[in-house]
């Protein structure tokens, strides 16, 4: 399965789907062990340590030090990891709307975590683009 490249189908199909939960970033030096029961939705290694984005209660319960208070908005349509400007029509539109926003592609959607109070406003957006490039 390779998905989907053609950004008028992408933009047009896309059904974003705001999740449960409040999610936080945080970051761990390098040879720090992450802590032990912790699932994070995302792990990625630089060279400053681990960035891990986590439920922002396994955060607390854990004791990480956290920052961007978000929620997870999925892009339910199968995009390629090789479309091009997908995620570029998609920050364009919210950052026209002053919210910032952290994309995440993984091998079947992209995610945007996106200001945890204005969640709802983002995904009002989404919508209305989804349904302004159907036509």
């Amino acid at each position: 399965m390779t998905g989907e490249t053609d950004l008028k189908t992408l933009l047009a199909s896309m059904t974003p789907e705001l999740l449960a939960g409040t999610y936080v970033f945080a970051t761990l030096a390098s040879g720090v062990s992450q802590p032990q029961g912790l699932e994070p939705v995302m792990v990625f290694r630089e060279r400053e340590g681990l960035t891990l984005i986590v439920t922002e209660e396994a955060a607390n319960a854990t004791g990480l030090t956290a920052s961007f208070r978000c929620r997870m908005v999925t892009l339910n349509i199968h995009s390629s990891l090789e479309a091009i400007g997908f995620l570029a029509a998609i920050t364009t539109r919210l950052g026209a709307a002053g919210m910032g926003v952290n994309p995440v592609s993984a091998f079947y959607h992209d995610h945007l975590f996106v200001p945890a109070d204005r969640a709802e406003e983002a995904l009002e957006l989404l919508m209305e683009l989804a349904e302004e490039s159907a036509g």
